[in-house]
């Protein structure tokens, strides 16, 4: 009889094979589902109470005022002036405390990061402007312990204004207060609403790296005000005041689209005249 045949067996690995490392895109896309999840699930109460704010503020010809420092004054841009936006919300960003991309040299980040500590520097931003009886305040800050931040919502305050804050709940309560007055951003203001990152911001750890990547914060803001956004406009239009909503060519055409950019910009200036009029503050 001819001999077994036989069947060849498979080459045992000289070391045992290891586990698949993660995707550190996939690791990134999930924990950015999760800051969405939470600001839905744990925020919305919070961003209604600030849209009512908001929303009696412009409706009654009054501003909302919004300050940020650092990328923070990323979540400000995301108010207006940009497509899905319109007026009422006034952007203060001063391009000492927010020009990064210079990086070192002149006009570099030590001195910005140096700037946002000091106190001071926030009351003489605000004494710029002349504030209304309806404005209000929503303030930007991941950490919600830096000197100018909290000299802006301690003034803002003095002024009879209420102070919307949004930071980084964890990161915040990780971090120690820095101001003379002990206070943190949470502690000067009137609704407080969490951009829900986690401490420290960055969201993935890569094998073999010895600090995390991939900020969390800006995912975690832009979903904040442009939640509060879409409440207002609807607060708006409820009341007969639809706003003026800068809108793409795509959707509507070149030329009603540029007609609306104007009459959207000329609203913008009616509204931000009295800021720099009237009796100094």
């Amino acid at each position: 009889m001819p001999a077994a045949e036989q069947i060849p067996q498979p080459l045992t690995p000289n070391h045992p094979s290891q586990p698949e490392e993660p995707d550190p895109a996939l690791a990134y896309l999930d924990a950015a589902e999760h800051i969405l999840r939470r600001v839905r699930e744990t925020q919305l109460p919070a961003i209604r109470r600030a849209a009512a704010l908001c929303i009696e503020a412009i409706a009654n010809g009054g501003l909302v005022h919004c300050f940020g420092t650092g990328h923070s004054r990323i979540p400000v841009e995301e108010l207006f002036p940009r497509h899905g936006s319109f007026p009422g919300f006034h952007s203060i960003v001063e391009l000492s405390l927010t020009y990064h991309n210079q990086v070192v040299g002149a006009n570099g980040q030590r001195q910005a990061m140096f700037l946002e500590k000091l106190e001071g520097l926030g009351q003489l931003i605000l004494r710029n402007f002349v504030f209304g009886p309806q404005d209000c305040f929503l303030i930007f800050s991941n950490s919600g312990v830096n000197g100018v931040v909290l000299d802006v919502a301690l003034e803002a305050k003095r002024l009879g204004m209420p102070v919307i804050a949004v930071v980084s709940a964890e990161h915040c309560a990780a971090s120690a207060a820095k101001h003379s007055s002990g206070k943190k951003l949470p502690d000067a203001a009137d609704i407080t609403l969490d951009n829900c990152t986690p401490a420290g911001d960055a969201l993935v750890h890569v094998p073999g790296l010895a600090h995390p990547v991939g900020p969390g914060s800006t995912i975690g803001f832009a979903a904040v005000v442009n939640t509060l956004k879409c409440l207002v406009a609807a607060g708006l239009t409820t009341r007969g005041q639809p706003p003026l909503v800068l809108t793409s060519s795509v959707l509507i055409g070149s030329d009603a689209s540029g007609a609306l950019f104007d009459q959207t910009y000329d609203d913008y200036r009616a509204r931000m005249a009295r800021l720099y009029g009237g009796n100094p503050v």
